[in-house]
């Protein structure tokens, strides 16, 4: 009887989460706040609270965190992530600088405390990779002169996960400071080893991956992703960080063939990891931090488009692509769901897991728009300010006009 139950509660997660894609889909915009919204509906104090499912779904939204850092170290090469590093680091600073401390300051002002002021540093900080993409895509701006200042960014935050998210793991987990020094310690080894190996012999390592049947190639790199994430885990780096390595660590034709095969798997299992985070959010303790969400989301939205227009004007960029790298970054989506999730699960602020949703909720929404109309609102608003100048210039008189003609 219990299975039975599971497999119908399971079933209809999945089925309502297809709908609910496709109905996102029909209208343009990504699925993750509809995803947030069904947990919310259907978990602690929702509409019709989930019961013989939640532990199956819990093991889902732990797949979906995995491969989400799997098919995101798939997109890059190791060599790509030097050369962004060495190219383009200072954008990274000032887009961590902008962008993380309005979320740390945010914490210690509702007096949370320093870990959760570092939690909330990273959920502010990281893009969504996934809904900018499709926000480029969408809008035809693949081939922009701005496009690779946006994804340099990106890259840069992503290659912080891999440093961030031990410091993070360390912290929720409540370990001291020399077992924090450690963990990250052995964190940044693995990392940089990993980096090393991938340069220097990702041939050979695609190559032991790599198969000509489908089926072969998709349980190997899926079991080694799962075992790798297992182990790090184990040694307290992260099970996400592990996944992401992996991925660095394949190239060529088998992480084009992987991330094939894999994209399905990974757009299930991080659907259910979104339903599975909203499961955990009372919807009754969203309205007291819906003020402080929205008031953070404006000025990390503000920070963003900065972070944008700095980094396209150091690249070269001109003035509306400037405006438009800003605006494409706004979107904060699966990372900082991922990086709140740590937090609630150790039960650091029981207020952080909802204002978390919240402030994702409107930036997932907010970010397409402001990828579309940040470009167009501030040439709006350059040519109203000159028009406002050239007005508030005193016309001179026609009798004085006349007199400086005649003595020229």
């Amino acid at each position: 009887m219990h299975s039975a139950v599971l497999l119908i509660e399971f079933g209809s997660i999945i089925l309502g989460l297809g709908l609910l894609g496709r109905f996102a889909a029909r209208f343009r915009f990504s699925p993750i706040p509809l995803y947030l919204l069904a947990g919310l509906a259907f978990g602690e104090g929702g509409l019709l609270p989930l019961g013989a499912s939640e532990e199956f779904v819990a093991i889902g939204a732990e797949i979906g965190v995995i491969l989400l850092l799997l098919m995101l170290g798939l997109e890059y090469t190791a060599s790509d992530l030097v050369s962004n590093l060495k190219a383009h680091y200072p954008s990274g600073l000032v887009d961590c600088a902008l962008n993380a401390l309005p979320g740390a300051a945010a914490a210690l002002l509702l007096g949370w405390g320093p870990v959760a002021a570092v939690v909330l540093a990273g959920v502010t900080w990281i893009s969504s990779s996934g809904v900018i993409a499709k926000v480029l895509g969408d809008l035809g701006r693949v081939g922009n002169r701005e496009t690779p200042v946006i994804l340099s960014v990106l890259v840069l935050e992503d290659l912080a996960m891999a440093v961030y998210l031990p410091i993070v793991t360390a912290l929720v987990a409540g370990v001291g400071l020399a077992a924090g020094s450690v963990t990250l310690a052995i964190a940044l080894g693995v990392a940089g080893l990993v980096l090393f190996a991938a340069v220097r012999y990702g041939r050979v390592i695609s190559r032991f991956v790599s198969s000509d049947d489908p089926e072969k190639l998709l349980l190997v790199v899926l079991g080694l992703t799962i075992l790798v994430a297992g182990v790090a885990q184990q040694l307290q780096v992260s099970a996400a960080v592990g996944a992401f390595l992996v991925g660095i660590a394949l190239s060529g034709e088998v992480a084009e063939g992987a991330h094939t095969l894999l994209s399905p798997l990974r757009d299930l299992f991080a659907a259910v990891f979104f339903v599975f985070f909203g499961l955990h959010t009372d919807p009754a303790s969203i309205p007291p931090v819906l003020l402080p969400a929205l008031a953070l989301a404006v000025v990390t939205a503000a920070t963003k488009i900065a972070t944008g227009y700095w980094a396209a004007r150091r690249a070269g960029i001109s003035v509306k692509g400037r405006w438009r790298a800003g605006g494409a970054l706004v979107a904060r989506g699966e990372f900082s769901i991922v990086i709140a999730g740590l937090a609630v699960t150790a039960g650091i602020e029981p207020s952080l897991g909802p204002l978390a949703t919240a402030y994702v909720l409107i930036l997932v929404v907010l970010g397409p728009v402001t990828a579309r109309f940040t470009e167009p609102l501030a040439a709006w608003w350059t040519r109203r300010r000159a028009r406002r100048e050239t007005a508030a210039v005193p016309e001179r008189p026609v009798e004085a006009r006349q007199q400086t003609s005649v003595g020229d």
